[in-house]
């Protein structure tokens, strides 16, 4: 019995759940569960709405007395910070009983300083909008729960009207007759049958257009949580350039961190054993044995150009002379030098634009080289096209390459360190570009581009 009782209960609720993603029709919507959902949420926007209103008219009463006064400063605007918990108590009924589910806002970062704390604590964009919001739900509120209360009452009454009517206190028309029910204008009393037919059909009619009616109002809500309580363009821009930039930092770091390390491990002991063997080298012709002086100057003179070679590589990893030439030259250098063929095809306008800035030049350069060097390590790759035209105030660069594909971007991990594509996408936004990626498994894999193209001053 058990084992029967399970998979039954799992089907109803598969079948409730198939149900309601179809959405109720006109006879079954007062039964459907969306429909008491939305009447439940109207119910609490009621018991919160005098709350919430008397809060926002608390925010400019108090600054029109407090405003004098640092601490009233500071304590409109913790009120505006606070809102945002409204904001997030009214984000959390809408998702779970209006099924509009909303991201929070980004959040607040206080900046060093005390006054420019201040400030932005009381120019905080998303507490204000959770304002507006509370203000706006308040009329929205009222009109829409008496209307759905309304419709409800009268639909259920009229329904219902034809056993109560007979406990209504007798009532005499202009004729002298007596009857027992609502009446409707001078004479028209509801207590006959064809009459109590007649309003149980109005009921019917009422109580039908009833879940209609209160969707409306529970529209108006989810465009109004979806509008005032997510994330502002502003915010989400200021929250996304904030990350482009510490990215940026945390880049740079990594860039001055690998150049150290290189220098150190490399370049600087090679130059070591370069000294050391110059000095055993004079040491040898003082003591009269050119031979093997000579023996050492060519392995220091090997060496010494050796680290210079590294320091080269080293240089070209910070800015590529190539660049000082333009970007075009730049690429056909790159192209050249790549592990795999490169077609590459500049279009004239790249030029006609005027010089770029040092730093889209710089990123573009190290964009086209790591996506080469990926399509040729990851990817079996056999040729690698890329494509940079200039129009819109834009540079667009276009790599793709005829390898198995299935590249994707990893974010960072809980280290914060940063690789391969996902270094690439955080170079690129944090110029305000944008980076977008197609790799189907079995490719190709095309990955456009664009960063602002305006010139240098």
């Amino acid at each position: 019995m058990t084992s029967m009782s399970v998979p039954a209960r799992g089907t109803d609720a598969a079948v409730w759940g198939r149900r309601e993603r179809r959405g109720p029709t006109v006879l079954t919507a007062p039964f459907h569960p969306r429909t008491w959902r939305e009447h439940g949420y109207l119910w609490l926007q009621l018991l919160l709405a005098p709350f919430a209103l008397t809060y926002v008219l608390l925010v400019p009463s108090l600054s029109a007395g407090l405003l004098v006064t640092v601490v009233g400063l500071g304590l409109v605007g913790v009120l505006v910070l606070a809102a945002r918990g409204w904001g997030a108590m009214y984000r959390g009924l809408a998702r779970g009983l209006l099924g509009r589910p909303v991201a929070d806002p980004p959040p607040f970062a206080r900046p060093r300083g005390f006054w420019r704390g201040l400030w932005a604590m009381l120019g905080d964009v998303d507490g204000w909008r959770a304002l507006l919001f509370m203000f706006l739900a308040f009329p929205a509120t009222l009109v829409g729960w008496v209307t759905s209360i309304t419709f409800l009452v009268t639909g259920a009454g009229g329904l219902t009207y034809w056993y109560w009517y007979r406990f209504l206190p007798l009532q005499a028309a202009s004729d002298g007759t007596m009857h027992r029910g609502a009446q409707f204008g001078t004479d028209w009393f509801a207590d006959t049958p064809g009459r109590l037919w007649l309003v149980a059909l109005g009921g019917a009619v009422f109580l039908l257009a009833w879940p209609w009616v209160q969707h409306l109002f529970a529209g108006l809500f989810r465009v109004l949580t979806g509008a005032l309580l997510g994330p502002s363009r502003t915010s989400l821009r200021v929250a996304e350039l904030r990350a482009s930039r510490a990215a940026s930092v945390e880049d740079a770091d990594a860039r001055l961190r690998r150049i150290e390390r290189d220098l150190h491990d490399g370049t600087q002991a090679r130059l070591v054993a370069v000294a050391m063997q110059l000095g055993e080298a004079r040491e040898q012709l003082a003591s009269g044995d050119p031979a093997v002086a000579d023996e050492l100057l060519s392995t220091a003179h090997a060496s010494t150009k050796e680290a210079l070679t590294e320091l080269r590589e080293i240089a070209r990893g910070i800015h590529p002379p190539a660049l000082d030439s333009g970007l075009a030259i730049a690429l056909e250098t790159l192209a050249a030098r790549a592990p795999l063929p490169v077609a590459l095809a500049v279009d004239p306008s790249v030029a006609v634009g005027g010089p770029l800035s040092p730093a889209v030049e710089s990123i573009a350069y190290f964009t086209v080289a790591e996506l080469a060097a990926n399509a040729a390590k990851h990817s079996g790759a056999s040729v690698v096209r890329v494509a940079v035209d200039r129009a819109g105030g834009a540079l667009r660069l276009r790599v793709d390459d005829d390898g198995r594909g299935g590249a994707v971007v990893v974010p960072a991990d809980g280290t914060g360190r940063r690789t391969g594509l996902a270094g690439l996408a955080e170079r690129v936004r944090a110029v305000d570009g944008t980076f977008d990626l197609s790799s189907p498994v079995g490719g190709p894999t095309v990955v456009t581009v664009t960063l602002p193209a305006g010139a240098r001053s």
